[in-house]
């Protein structure tokens, strides 16, 4: 019963996440238009690096539309809001789900 009340409140918060995104992208008032450890392998340091690449432009470039007056600062700030429950969402799905797998990523 546990884990079914953690998917439903990660699956909440997702959501949330969602639409502070959508909203961010959406509101006609703010402007936008339609215009490592010892153990590690390669794979593992190849997605930490992707993953570090999306979770930086995810949060730097709306900052930066925004400073450049492409966007709202309060399109930014509910485009910073969603992505950060998104990633949290994220990351709780693996602390909660990802213990007890038979998958380990030393075998890649």
């Amino acid at each position: 019963m546990a884990g079914v009340k953690a998917l439903v409140a990660l699956s909440f918060s997702g959501a949330i996440g969602l639409t502070f995104l959508m909203l961010g992208c959406a509101l006609e008032d703010y402007g936008v238009t339609y215009d490592s450890d010892a153990t590690s392998s390669a794979c593992r340091e190849l997605a930490y690096f992707f993953t570090t690449g999306i979770v930086v432009s995810a949060f730097g470039l709306p900052v930066v539309l925004a400073r450049v007056d492409v966007i709202k600062w309060g399109a930014c700030g509910l485009v910073l809001a969603g992505n950060a429950v998104i990633f949290l969402t994220i990351q709780g799905f693996f602390l909660v789900f990802g213990r007890g797998d038979d998958f380990s990523w030393e075998q890649w």
